[in-house]
């Protein structure tokens, strides 16, 4: 298993090499952060839509927490799960403001304390912000690590737990976003082009299906 683990980096380093795209705009922390509570459930390219306009109507971590519900909930309205986006955006940002002086921590346990911040938004921060060795299991991550046969899980916080043990510590921060590369571009949902892929004879998933 470690083998075949560090042969599926391998090939993805030479890929894409040292490729660290965040693929949510943002100018500092608190915008990620934002962006990122944003992005359940909707497209990278629609929540840009709306944080480039939101941004600018809102410059500030206290301008978000002084927002207004109902305003605020028409701002973010086409992300969808805007009632629920909008509380948690509003609570968040006085959270920062009263625990934190208006600044984003880089301790995971800090940053789930935040209102609508798991473990995926905690390490999405951590890495693409401090840098910080950190996995971000998100919809791509948790389909390609279980047909690569990294993990056997559903559960996006089980399997970011079990990349950490067998994956090499050096890759955890690149796994998102050469996993996303991969995800977008050959191994789609529905319809992965596995003939294309550059892993396909060392893939399970590949491996059953041409049986």
């Amino acid at each position: 298993m470690k083998a075949k683990t560090q042969e599926i980096f391998n090939r993805m380093e030479a890929e894409y090499g040292p490729d660290l795209t965040c693929y949510l705009d943002h100018d500092d922390a608190w915008q990620l952060l934002i962006a990122t509570i944003m992005s359940a459930q909707c497209t990278d390219a629609r929540v840009n839509e709306v944080t480039k306009v939101l941004f600018k109507k809102y410059p500030s971590v206290k301008a978000l927490a002084d927002a207004d519900l109902s305003e605020l909930e028409k701002d973010i309205h086409s992300v969808g799960f805007y009632h629920n986006k909008a509380k948690n955006i509003i609570a968040c940002c006085k959270k920062l403001i009263k625990d934190f002086d208006g600044e984003v921590p880089s301790d995971i346990d800090k940053l789930t304390t935040l209102p609508g911040v798991g473990r995926k938004t905690a390490n999405v921060i951590r890495s693409n912000i401090f840098r910080i060795d950190s996995v971000v299991v998100d919809t791509h991550v948790l389909r390609i690590s279980n047909k690569l046969g990294l993990v056997n899980t559903d559960d996006p916080v089980k399997a970011e737990f079990d990349l950490m043990k067998v994956v090499d510590k050096k890759y955890w921060i690149y796994i998102n976003h050469w996993f996303i590369a991969l995800g977008r571009t050959i191994c789609k949902a529905p319809r992965p082009k596995c003939d294309e892929c550059y892993l396909k004879d060392i893939c399970p998933t590949f491996a059953k299906e041409i049986k």
